[in-house]
């Protein structure tokens, strides 16, 4: 079953590439082997598209790794089946050029059997590198972008008078497979990013937080939405480590932070241009109130936020305990799932081996 915009109306369970350096066996311990370059991250990708799962989330960054948008160029022909979640840096790029990326890269994936594209994007209101600009206006700007790229997408003649950008434009003339814009992605908690949702997202994504804590933030925003007339769907942005045991997930949890060493983990979170963030903040108040092996409740771990910036907690258990975790999510509103782990490659094959199938309902 499908919606109007070709997305599944069960859950959507989705893989991390680690484009950003952000691949480890040990956290906070660098390797060769597992840094970020195209045939490492298309190696993720490649296995995430024969494993079944929907999406792949292709990270963007600009001191980290490499590109997100040539990324996506280079692999779309290599995969089959799978959607690409493409995150971009708007302010870094005129809507224009961007809405013309966008295209055709939808158009090098090709149509899904519904005939809907495979190209979904998760919009970033980011700083310019080396030009950071306030909260309020950098919100301001997102806002325009994501305007401007919906009317070009979805064939509109754009005529944009704002802070940001004052262009008056016909559509490009490649459109995606669809005719329409991708879905777009977009997540933040402040109140400028959750109004920038509210009035412009398809899909609001969020870090990790309890169940409780989820349920706040789909509660607010839906009503957000309805004030402008619109429905949002929730995604959810967590890692994951699933083991055959509990005992042998929690260890496989403290091995993975076993070789951290703290100054090293907080030069890793300091690095990330989002550091400021709400969102962050709002990570650091979970581990803060963690018990003292790092879970904040009796599934979610908060140690991978000791040397991660962004998205800093797992849902650690057993295979049961693991899927009746995401089905509680999903009872308060959840129906995206972007997940990951460490090393990306081998915990993909591995969730997909043990939770997967009761994600599908078999």
């Amino acid at each position: 079953m499908t919606g109007a915009d070709g997305m599944d109306a069960g859950p959507e369970v989705a893989w991390f590439s680690a484009l950003c350096d952000d691949d480890y066996e040990f956290l906070g311990v660098a390797d060769p082997d597992l840094a970020s370059s195209f045939e490492h991250c298309a190696d993720i990708v490649g296995t995430a598209d024969r494993l079944g799962y929907d999406n792949v989330l292709l990270p963007s960054g600009y001191e980290l790794g490499i590109d997100a948008v040539a990324f996506a160029a280079g692999v779309a022909r290599q995969v089959e089946r799978i959607r690409l979640l493409l995150a971009v840096r708007g302010a870094e790029m005129w809507p224009p050029q961007l809405a013309r990326q966008i295209a055709t890269i939808d158009q090098m994936l090709g149509a899904r059997p519904d005939g809907s594209g495979r190209l979904t994007v998760n919009i970033i209101s980011s700083d310019l590198p080396g030009a950071p600009l306030d909260s309020g206006p950098r919100y301001a700007r997102t806002l325009e972008v994501m305007t401007i790229l919906r009317d070009l997408l979805d064939g509109r003649a754009v005529e944009h008078h704002g802070e940001f950008y004052d262009l008056e434009l016909e559509p490009p003339r490649i459109r995606t497979v669809s005719g329409r814009c991708p879905p777009l992605y977009f997540g933040g908690l402040s109140d400028a990013a959750r109004e920038v949702a509210a009035r412009a997202a398809d899909v609001y994504l969020m870090w990790p937080d309890t169940i409780a804590g989820a349920a706040a933030v789909v509660r607010d925003l839906t009503a957000r939405a309805a004030v402008h007339g619109r429905t949002l769907r929730f995604g959810f942005r967590c890692h994951v480590i699933v083991r055959d045991t509990e005992s042998d997930a929690r260890a496989a949890a403290g091995r993975l932070i076993s070789r951290l060493d703290p100054a090293e983990g907080a030069r890793i979170r300091a690095r990330s241009l989002d550091t400021a963030s709400a969102g962050v903040a709002r990570q650091a108040e979970l581990r803060d109130g963690a018990d003292g092996d790092g879970f904040i409740e009796d599934h979610l771990w908060t140690g991978i936020g000791r040397a991660r910036s962004g998205a800093g907690a797992a849902v650690v258990g057993d295979p049961d305990q693991v899927l009746a975790t995401l089905e509680a999510y999903r009872a308060v509103g959840i129906s995206s799932f972007i997940l990951s782990g460490y090393p990306h490659r081998e915990e993909c094959i591995r969730f997909a081996d043990l939770v997967l199938p009761g994600l599908r309902g078999g």
